[in-house]
């Protein structure tokens, strides 16, 4: 059974998208979406506190202390949560309707005393074959950041927990800056695996259409298209708003940090580069299929005539010897029916025929391309996906 390119998200799980109605700032909660799970992660040099939050309220002393403190909340449901989460960061309203209002487009804002970084993280599911692709927004703040993500469900940050918690990184010894680019960081880098499998995916199909195209390789290569469409889309904007926070003036955000945020510019162009470099193989697929499909059809004709050509002589002759003249009336009517070596000779001079002309076409090297045929489909590739 041939494998089947890896899905996106939104064929796997439910999306709750909360429209955007009425005036500027104005926030409307889908009502089956999931309720906010709060974790917070408090830490300094010399150590780490993880907290589960039951209420919003429970964040203050944490934000007004001098550690770095990340608050992760997954899901946007519950409108009372959310208003009370607006209350303690102090969200503008226009940031927290950009948060509430999914998919965003990646873009950066500054307000007074945050900067709202609304970003695409794609991340590999459990079962390896599904790509799971969802809005994450982070707000920093002095010395916290804010992290929301649409559903409790996987991402590309439990390297950054486990740095945290080992503090083997630089992380324990910056502020909240340094926190937001490793994040940053790590959703960049979540996109390399999903490329690298995207990468394994043409390379089969390239195979199968040379050697065995069947309708279900172009459903296959125009879903991939659809996919990597939806990539580009994520990391275009992504590099943008990166740009953005390295040529912003805001003190949230030390020149140090504005370093390495140019490492992770560069690894967002990298990434683009391949997006549209795997997007060009796949367009290009489409016409190595439309040909591959054409020349082998053009052999499957070729085979025929051949066939025919060979029948034609055969069916001549037998129509002769069909035709039943009475060769007592004249003893030109086929005098041969009466011979008593008629029908073998007959036979064996059919046979010479088309013996000769599978000899002629043989040294011609009409047959060349057709011995190959049964070998392609035992040798057809074979997806490491299924």
């Amino acid at each position: 059974m041939q494998a089947q390119p890896p899905r996106s998200s939104s064929s796997n799980r439910p999306r709750f998208f909360n429209e955007r109605r009425g005036f500027p700032g104005a926030v409307h909660f889908h009502p089956d979406a999931p309720p906010p799970k709060i974790t917070l992660i408090d830490y300094s040099r010399s150590e780490v506190k993880k907290v589960d939050i039951n209420k919003p309220e429970e964040c203050i002393p944490y934000l007004d202390s001098e550690s770095v403190s990340w608050v992760d909340v997954s899901g946007l449901g519950d409108e009372q949560t959310w208003q009370q989460i607006k209350q303690v960061f102090n969200l503008h309203p226009l940031a927290l309707e950009d948060i509430i209002h999914v998919p965003q487009r990646p873009h950066m804002q500054e307000y007074e005393e945050q900067l709202v970084l609304i970003a695409r993280m794609v991340s590999l599911r459990e079962d390896g074959r599904s790509v799971m692709t969802e809005q994450i927004s982070l707000v920093l703040g002095k010395h916290y950041l804010l992290t929301v993500q649409e559903e409790p469900y996987y991402d590309c940050l439990g390297f950054v927990r486990e740095q945290i918690q080992l503090g083997r990184s630089l992380i324990r010894k910056a502020g909240a800056d340094y926190l937001l680019y490793t994040l940053i960081d790590a959703i960049i880098d979540g996109f390399y695996p999903i490329l690298e499998m995207y990468g394994e995916l043409i390379e089969d199909l390239e195979a199968e259409v040379v050697s065995v195209p069947t309708p279900q390789t172009l459903e296959e290569i125009y879903q991939i298209k659809r996919e990597l469409l939806e990539l580009r889309r994520a990391i275009w904007p992504q590099r943008d708003a990166i740009n953005a926070l390295i040529r912003d003036s805001s003190d949230l955000i030390s020149q140090d940090v504005r370093t390495f945020l140019r490492d992770c510019y560069d690894h967002a162009v990298q990434v683009l580069d391949i997006v549209e470099t795997y997007r060009e193989l796949a367009a290009s697929l489409t016409d190595v299929y439309l040909s591959s499909v054409s020349n082998r059809m053009n052999e499957v004709m070729k085979l025929l005539t051949i066939i025919s050509s060979i029948f034609i002589p055969l069916t001549f002759i037998a129509g002769i010897y069909g035709m039943n003249f009475n060769t007592e009336t004249s003893p030109f009517n086929m005098p041969e029916l009466n011979w008593y070596w008629g029908y073998v000779a007959t036979l064996a001079v059919m046979a010479l025929i088309a013996i000769g002309m599978i000899i002629f076409f043989w040294r011609k090297g009409w047959f060349e391309n057709f011995t190959g045929i049964r070998s392609d489909r035992r040798s057809s590739p074979k997806r490491k996906r299924k």
